[in-house]
C-alpha cells in the first residue's frame, strides 16, 4: 500500500481537467523559490557515485553535526531504520508524517500513535520514540534540549529517539543534532532548498548505527548530481540567511490570509495546518480553481506557500470565495 502525500499533479490534471502549467501547487509545502542548481560536470551522468567529503564536510558545518551519512532523501532512513532493531514498541504522534507510523508497522513493531502533546509522558514506556519536530502538518514544536533528556532516558535502557527535522532549516537553533547516544535526527535537502527531485537527505547519529544503516541501504545512493548541487547550497549562507527572512514574512502572510478568513491555522513558515470539518468539500473547491492543496484523512488541511504575487492574489480570491459561501 502506497500512502498519500502531496504532489501528484497528473492525478490533478486526471481528476479536473486544467493543464499542467495552470495548477498552482500548494500540497507540498516545499519552499516555491528553490534553490538555483549550478552547472554540472558531464561526469556527473557518467560514473557511478563515489562518497564526496565535500559534502559531509558542507552538511556537517550546515547542521552542526560531528558526523553525517548523505542519503536519497531522509525517506530512505525512514523505510530502513525500523530494520536496524528487533520488535520493538514504538510512540510517535497522530497526525504527523505518516511514513514514519507505516513503516514502523510494516516491519513487525508496535506502534502507539498519541496527540503530539502527550509524547513526553510516554518516554519511559517505550523503545522508541518518533518525533516530527517542526511536526508535520501542524507545525507544533518541542524544544532542543527536552529532545536531548528524552533521547538520554531511551538511550539508558537501548531505545531511540528519532527525530525528524525536515522542516527546521527556517529556525536552525530548533534543531536537537548532538553527539549523544540513541538520538538519530534526520535531515532534508528538499523542503528548505526546493530541491525535493534531488532526493538527498542526510542522518546524524553515533558511528555504529550510521554504519549500520548504510550497510542496509546499499551503495549508490546519492547520486553525483545532487552531491555536487547539495554540496553548493548547503555552503551558499548568503543565499540561506536571505532566504530565511523571505520565508518568514511570507508564512507570517500565509497564516494572515487565512486568519481575514476566519480560519484559525498554525504552522511553521513554510506551511499552515488547520482541522477543516469540510475538507473534502474545500480540496474540490479549490481544485476547481486550479490550487491543488494536501487533504488528510483526519480531516485537515495543509496548505504551502505562493510564489509570485499572482498566486498569492489567485488565493485570496479563492478564499474569499470559499467563506462567502
Amino acid at each position: 500500500m502506497m500512502l498519500e502525500h502531496g504532489g501528484k499533479l497528473a492525478e490533478a490534471v486526471a481528476l479536473y481537467g486544467q493543464a499542467r502549467e495552470d495548477w498552482l501547487d500548494l500540497s507540498t509545502g516545499l519552499n516555491p523559490q528553490s534553490y538555483p542548481v549550478p552547472p554540472l560536470p558531464e561526469h556527473a551522468w557518467h560514473r557511478l557515485p563515489e562518497a564526496s567529503q565535500a559534502l559531509i564536510d558542507a552538511a556537517c558545518h550546515y547542521y552542526g553535526a560531528l558526523r553525517l551519512l548523505p542519503v536519497a532523501g531522509s525517506q530512505a532512513a525512514i523505510q530502513s531504520l525500523p530494520r536496524l532493531r528487533p520488535a520493538s514498541r514504538v510512540v510517535l504522534a497522530a497526525p504527523a508524517y505518516a511514513e514514519h507510523a507505516y513503516r514502523w508497522r510494516r516491519a513487525g513493531h508496535e506502534v502507539i500513535e498519541v496527540p503530539y502533546g502527550e509524547l513526553g509522558g510516554m518516554v519511559d514506556s517505550c523503545d522508541v520514540m518518533v518525533v516530527c519536530n517542526p511536526n508535520n502538518p501542524t507545525g507544533a514544536t518541542v524544544e532542543p534540549a527536552v529532545l536531548q533528556a528524552w533521547a538520554g532516558r531511551l538511550a539508558a535502557r537501548g531505545g531511540w529517539l528519532v527525530v525528524d527535522e525536515a522542516f527546521a532549516d527556517v529556525e536552525p537553533r530548533q534543531s536537537a543534532v548532538s553527539d549523544m547516544p540513541g538520538l538519530i535526527v534526520l535531515r532534508s535537502i528538499g523542503k528548505f532548498f526546493g530541491l525535493a527531485g534531488l532526493r538527498l537527505g542526510f542522518v546524524s547519529a553515533q558511528q555504529a548505527l550510521l554504519n549500520a544503516l548504510a550497510e542496509e541501504i546499499g551503495p549508490w545512493g546519492v547520486s553525483e548530481a545532487a552531491q555536487l548541487i547539495g554540496t553548493a547550497a548547503l555552503r551558499d549562507e548568503t543565499w540561506q540567511n536571505s532566504m530565511r527572512a523571505r520565508l518568514q514574512h511570507d508564512g507570517a502572510r500565509l497564516e494572515a490570509l487565512l486568519a481575514s478568513c476566519d480560519i484559525a491555522s498554525q504552522g511553521c513558515a513554510m506551511f499552515q495546518w488547520w482541522r477543516e470539518p469540510r475538507a473534502e468539500e474545500f480540496a474540490r473547491h479549490m481544485a476547481l480553481r486550479a490550487i491543488w492543496v494536501r487533504k488528510f484523512d483526519h480531516g485537515g488541511i495543509r496548505l504551502g506557500l505562493p510564489h509570485q504575487e499572482h498566486d498569492w492574489q489567485r488565493l485570496a480570491m479563492a478564499l474569499s470565495e470559499w467563506i462567502s459561501r
